[in-house]
């Protein structure tokens, strides 16, 4: 069975691990995926992720991390631009996520990248989604 929206998908799986309460989460690899957990990584939200080869499929598996309590870091990462509905965004545009306390996720024409890294570099393209 194909898959619509693999972002989405893998922002599912990333929510539904935290909030489970699982330390790692296993999913497909795509170029697009890696991107996005590679700016996770960067920006704190994710530990670490390996990709590896199973049965000739790779497969990308994500460390999560964890407050002192136990709890997931990411509280909330939902997908703004969909399939259906694309959201992009100019440079002039863009705006914070929770005052600063969130990033948001862009895919731009020099690759995926933070909202503050687009104004930074004055760059638009699509918000792919936000995390906090």
């Amino acid at each position: 069975m194909t898959m619509t929206d693999p972002i989405a998908d893998l922002f599912t799986r990333i929510r539904n691990a935290g909030e489970a309460g699982r330390n790692k989460v296993d999913m497909p690899y795509s170029k697009m995926k890696e991107s996005i957990v590679d700016v996770l990584v960067a920006e704190g939200f994710v530990r670490e992720k390996q990709v590896t080869e199973v049965e000739g499929r790779k497969r990308m598996r994500v460390y999560l991390r964890r407050d002192d309590d136990g709890k997931s870091i990411i509280e909330k990462i939902s997908r703004v631009s969909k399939p259906g509905c694309r959201v992009y965004k100019r440079a002039d545009n863009i705006e914070r996520v929770l005052r600063g306390m969130g990033i948001g996720i862009y895919s731009t024409s020099r690759g995926v990248m933070t909202d503050s890294l687009c104004r930074e570099q004055r760059l638009g393209g699509e918000y792919i989604g936000k995390v906090w």
